[in-house]
């Protein structure tokens, strides 16, 4: 990264809805019920699958790998945010602007593939369901999600050396909540256009090959649940990819809307909620979705919660 040029200031000003103050307060509201929400959520999701023997399996291995990347990832932007909507300079250092950015990206990249890894977790157990424990054991699942996290990462950095590389002629001012891509690149007094060629062609890499991976898998999933008689059955075997499918369409949804169109064509206001969503709502939810819908999780919180509050002395 060019870290000593023109383009290198001290700090950022994040404009957010500074426009419309009025919408302060209820966002300030929003954001520390859901950041709340967000914890409370994930981390019992955390401490469940870990202490409950009965979750020892690959498929609560990545729920509690996606509940970290959860927690990591509203915990990048929020706090920060929180803090900006609290005082009337709303500002962010150069290092902290770039961390934001970094970490953001890594872990909404990580959460991209791991999905997928978790969407053929899912197809092993409906569709190979002899073979499930041989081809999903340990070590695979170690490196499944090894893999995502390291890709993530690796991804981030090449993105954010693309995106913080090009001159910003003094530009300061970033129109959004927290250092995200298009925001900055819109920024530069330069030509975007190669830069946004490379970016999309990451992002397509990143988002649009796990979800059609994804789509590949429950579609054989589908496949094979309408061939089985038993009304129960497939109803079980639906139930068990349901919570997936609903975490992925939000997120991919929203991703994919920011991610794979030119910064210039995002309106302002509406792409600044878009990734609200995305980067905080969605992630407040995937527990909920995951606990009230998956059986197994909602019986381990009635073995596990009341050991953990009214332990013996």
């Amino acid at each position: 990264m060019n870290w000593a040029n023109e383009s290198f200031p001290k700090e950022f000003l994040l404009l957010g809805f500074s426009q419309s103050p009025w919408l302060q307060m209820p966002l300030f509201v929003v954001l520390l019920i859901s950041y709340t929400v967000t914890i409370f959520g994930n981390v019992s999701i955390m401490m469940v699958c870990i202490l409950d023997p009965k979750l020892h399996s690959p498929m609560y291995f990545f729920l509690t790998n996606l509940s970290i990347l959860d927690l990591c990832y509203t915990t990048t932007t929020v706090p920060h945010m929180l803090v900006n909507i609290a005082r009337k300079k709303k500002t962010i250092s150069y290092g902290g602007c770039v961390a934001q950015l970094i970490i953001f990206l890594a872990l909404g990249a990580a959460e991209c593939l791991l999905l997928a890894v978790m969407s053929f977790d899912r197809f092993v157990a409906v569709c190979r369901p002899l073979h499930y424990v041989v081809i999903m054991n340990h070590w695979f699942c170690l490196r499944m999600a090894a893999f995502s996290w390291l890709t993530g990462f690796s991804n981030s950095v090449l993105q954010s050396s693309l995106t913080l590389n090009m001159p910003r002629c003094g530009h300061q001012e970033v129109d959004h909540f927290f250092c995200e891509v298009p925001a900055l690149l819109k920024l530069s007094c330069a030509d975007t256009k190669p830069i946004e060629a490379e970016l999309f062609f990451f992002s397509v890499l990143i988002l649009l090959i796990p979800v059609t991976l994804i789509l590949i898998s429950y579609g054989l999933i589908v496949q094979t649940v309408l061939k089985i008689r038993s009304a129960e059955g497939r109803r079980k075997a639906f139930g068990t990819c349901g919570s997936h499918m609903i975490v992925v369409s939000l997120f991919y949804g929203t991703a994919i809307y920011m991610y794979l169109q030119p910064p210039s064509s995002t309106s302002k206001d509406w792409g600044k909620m878009v990734s609200l969503f995305y980067g905080i709502i969605t992630p407040m939810l995937n527990p909920l979705i995951y606990s009230l819908r998956n059986k197994d999780i909602k019986e381990a919180f009635k073995r596990v919660m009341p050991t953990m509050f009214f332990c013996k002395r």
